[in-house]
């Protein structure tokens, strides 16, 4: 139960600090976003997993994320019935997270919630695109830094949370960044609007783009040459 409810610690620690730093920073898609925001926001969300990595990471593998969770049992180092659980914990967490956050600014805020950016005209295929192109880097990363024989060790947590920020850098400006389903659920059914009708797109996305991963360090990562 331990590992679950770190988890949720994780995920809700995650989407406060790093939903939060969006909504303070202004970098959501009901209101545009410039070069701070999207800095800022960037590093919240990484930082925020690296800070969790090396706070629940020895009890859970600090996962905070369906994706990653998926990535895990596809390349069996999790099981099903902990992987269903650890997604379900992640869920609570990111509705905890946003619940926190919405008695600290309103539901108006938007939350953080992802959608296509509109104003950079972005559509539906592109956004789907990009969740699946940025998850799976991401997830990529994840199993090769956590690899028991060829991962980073200590460092991986560090190495995970850069990536994070890297990625949002590169995706905040097609959907918002969501490569985390749980951290898109909660915000979008809170906030509600066009985060939560578009909200299939940020957990189809994460989900297929960290399947794919699961497939590309099956090959790349397994010891036949």
């Amino acid at each position: 139960m331990k590992k679950y409810l770190a988890e949720m610690v994780g995920t809700m620690v995650l989407v406060l600090m790093g939903c939060g730093v969006a909504v303070a920073l202004g970098c959501d898609s009901t209101v545009g976003v410039n070069t701070a925001s999207v800095i800022g926001t960037s590093m919240a969300f990484g930082l925020a997993v690296v800070a969790m990595a090396y706070t629940v990471g020895g009890v859970s593998g600090c996962h905070i994320n369906p994706a990653i969770t998926l990535g895990c049992l596809l390349t069996g180092r999790i099981s099903g019935k902990d992987a269903a659980m650890y997604m379900l914990f992640q869920v609570i967490g990111a509705f905890i997270g946003a619940g926190i956050l919405a008695a600290l600014v309103g539901c108006d805020s938007g939350l953080g919630a992802n959608a296509l950016q509109a104003g950079n005209g972005i559509t539906t295929a592109q956004g789907v695109i990009a969740e699946i192109v940025f998850t799976c880097v991401f997830v990529l990363v994840v199993l090769g830094t956590t690899d028991e024989k060829k991962g980073a060790g200590n460092f991986a947590g560090l190495a995970i949370g850069l990536s994070l920020i890297l990625v949002h850098l590169a995706c905040i400006y097609y959907t918002g960044t969501s490569v985390n389903p749980a951290r898109s659920i909660a915000p979008a059914v809170l906030a509600g609007g066009a985060a939560l009708s578009q909200l299939w797109i940020f957990i189809v996305g994460p989900f297929v783009g960290a399947a794919i991963a699961a497939c590309i360090w099956k090959v790349i990562g397994s010891d036949c040459k």
